[in-house]
């Protein structure tokens, strides 16, 4: 019996949510080849070290990872600890900062720890590409950048833009899409995943495999995931990100906080659910059913999905109790005001609600902060504290206050 499904089933799971297979043809040779001799394909993911806190929009491409284990292929996640020096141009409008092999260290154990929430980490594969590329000599540098051209370079779009516009482009920088290929003919890859922005990188693997003999790897890019407002992609320095680690109750009501027009994009990247209860979804939507609700339904997935159904089950009773109900939630945590005048700027820094007088200025500013339910408008005088005072910042932080 078959330990890998039929060609037809692994295909319709691999295509879901995809943006490009290239090219598909080679796919499913692959795939048929891989029944044929009952072996899994090697399937690559290269990890960035420089960004250690991982959100579901890097949950797309982590996704995607885990279906081909679950099919019975082997996952390959590549730790670019020694690529994270000469730091990924992608995107860039100058030179990017390389880290020391120490941050890309650290920031690759958390990058494991968080991408293990999604993966199966019992049948992962981890090499760190420091394994090969940090042995190689100048003359095996040569080598490789012989295998490739200036003017193929600069057909990336980033690099073509800054060439343009007289920006500097660092040597260094040709050789990270360079040292990325070369991953791929270390660990022999028959298939790399990536985002849309990463096309070009990987398409480089398949050119320079072909150069070392082997059989080129297809590539399958996943589309990038828009933040909580839509337009721009997910990103934790513009605040609109779901974080892997978020608590239950902060992901739920996240979740539910996204435009309408983002739901059904939603359900098809970053969870399981099936394409025909998708468009279930859409139809209902169609006849009039209050988007709220499906959103209701797609914060409790995601939060079984990071969770458990115990967590999805509380974080649904928390939100209806705080947004709904307007009540306030249960255990919250406690904090022991100092004697002496109480500013609440400097308050809501010693509790840890924000980094800054600054940042706490325009939370008041905005009417994100309340004592008993009353608004606090003003910072500039001190606060009457009483013993048992709810201090809420934003939507969903609350404090008791202890004198």
């Amino acid at each position: 019996m078959s330990r890998f499904p039929s060609l037809n089933e692994q295909m319709d799971i691999i295509r879901k949510g995809a943006e490009e297979i290239i090219p598909e043809e080679e796919l499913v040779k692959k795939i048929e080849l891989s029944i044929k001799e009952q072996k899994p394909l090697r399937v690559k993911l290269g990890a960035d070290p420089s960004r250690p806190d991982l959100h579901i929009g890097h949950a797309v491409v982590l996704g995607k990872m885990r279906q081909f284990q679950d099919l019975g292929h082997q996952a390959v996640l590549i730790i670019g600890d020694f690529t994270g020096m000469i730091g990924d141009p992608t995107g860039r409008s100058k030179t990017r900062p390389a880290l020391s092999l120490e941050d890309t260290k650290v920031n690759a154990q958390s990058y494991f720890e968080q991408a293990g929430i999604v993966l199966n980490k019992e049948t992962l594969e981890i090499r760190h590409n420091s394994e090969w590329l940090a042995p190689m000599n100048f003359r095996d540098v040569i080598t490789l950048s012989a295998h490739y051209t200036v003017a193929r370079m600069l057909e990336r779009d980033d690099f073509s833009k800054r060439y343009a516009q007289g920006i500097p482009i660092s040597t260094h920088e040709f050789l990270y899409p360079l040292a990325q290929a070369y991953d791929s003919v270390a660990i022999k890859s028959d298939i790399e995943l990536g985002g849309t922005d990463q096309k070009f990188n990987l398409l480089v693997g398949r050119d320079i495999q072909r150069e070392y003999g082997l059989q080129p790897q297809v590539i399958l890019t996943m589309p990038i995931l828009e933040g909580l407002s839509g337009g721009a992609k997910m990103s934790k320095s513009l605040d609109n990100y779901i974080g892997l680690t978020d608590t239950p109750e902060d992901m739920y009501g996240k979740t539910v906080s996204i435009s309408d027009d983002l739901i059904l994009r939603y359900f098809t990247l970053v969870t399981n659910t099936s394409p025909e209860e998708i468009e279930s979804f859409k139809k209902a939507m169609e006849a009039g059913e209050n988007p709220r609700n499906i959103k209701h339904e797609l914060a409790w997935r995601l939060v079984k999905r990071y969770h458990d159904t115990e967590a999805a089950n509380r974080a649904k009773e928390h939100f209806q109790k705080v947004f709904v109900k307007k009540d306030v939630p249960d255990n919250i945590p406690e904090f022991t005001v100092p004697t002496g005048d109480v500013f609440i700027t400097k308050l809501m820094i010693e509790i840890g609600l924000c980094q800054s007088g600054g940042e706490a200025k325009r939370l008041i500013a905005q009417g994100g902060v309340s004592i008993n339910g009353t608004r606090v408008n003003s910072h500039s005088n001190p606060l009457e504290v009483k013993d048992g005072d709810i201090l809420k910042v934003g939507k969903r932080k609350f404090i008791k206050l202890k004198k």
